[in-house]
């Protein structure tokens, strides 16, 4: 994925400000051997770009003063309640580059699998993303997780994922974290509840 950055020539909490204003926001980027690069970006672009996974997750390619360069979103800095970026990170990035990044998880085949199908459960998704390491450019936009062999009694760990070649999860301590689990459906039976009959009271004598 492109996307376009200009060259930022002022610096500073006022400058930056004024950017924000006039529709821009001021960001970084670093790594390589250049010196680190003060930018500045189109909110606007920016903030629809964001909503695309791939814009999160994968090596981008960075127009800026005529050339491209690959980088990596690295941190954002949003606004507390508005919807308006207010900082950005990217790191340049090259064949040799070893990353740490989240990526999403994509769970395909569930509606098909026994759990689903044949035991009438529901699949629990306890993780939507994982921590990698890799190359850069062997970064994956997303890991695809099949459900397909899921059944009652029985979770998928990371250990039972199919990794693109380089790819190592980070579990950080836990030996073998839970991806996925099937929780069987409680049928609830509801009662209707009735009424009891109105006693009669006794009639005194006269």
């Amino acid at each position: 994925m492109k996307f376009v950055a200009f060259t930022r020539e002022l610096q500073g909490t006022g400058a930056s400000r004024r950017l924000r204003i006039a529709g821009k926001v001021p960001a970084i980027v670093y790594g390589g051997t250049a010196t680190p690069a003060q930018i500045e970006l189109d909110h606007n672009a920016l903030f629809h770009a964001l909503k695309k996974e791939v814009f999160h997750s994968s090596v981008l390619e960075m127009e800026l003063g005529g050339e491209t360069t690959k980088v990596v979103l690295r941190a954002l800095q949003m606004h507390p309640f508005k919807p308006l970026v207010l900082h950005a990170d990217f790191q340049r990035v090259d064949a040799t580059t070893r990353l740490r990044k989240k990526v999403p998880l994509h769970f395909v085949n569930e509606a098909d699998s026994p759990a689903v199908k044949l035991e009438k459960c529901t699949i629990t998704h306890v993780v939507s993303e994982l921590h990698i390491e890799c190359l850069a450019e062997q970064l994956p936009e997303f890991l695809t997780v099949d459900l397909a062999g899921m059944t009652l009694g029985k979770s998928l760990h990371v250990n039972d994922l199919t990794l693109p070649n380089g790819v190592v999860v980070l579990t950080h301590g836990f030996k073998n974290p839970v991806i996925a689990t099937p929780v069987a459906i409680v049928e609830e039976v509801i009662v209707a509840a009735v009424a009891p009959a109105p006693v009669k009271g006794k009639k005194g004598k006269k």
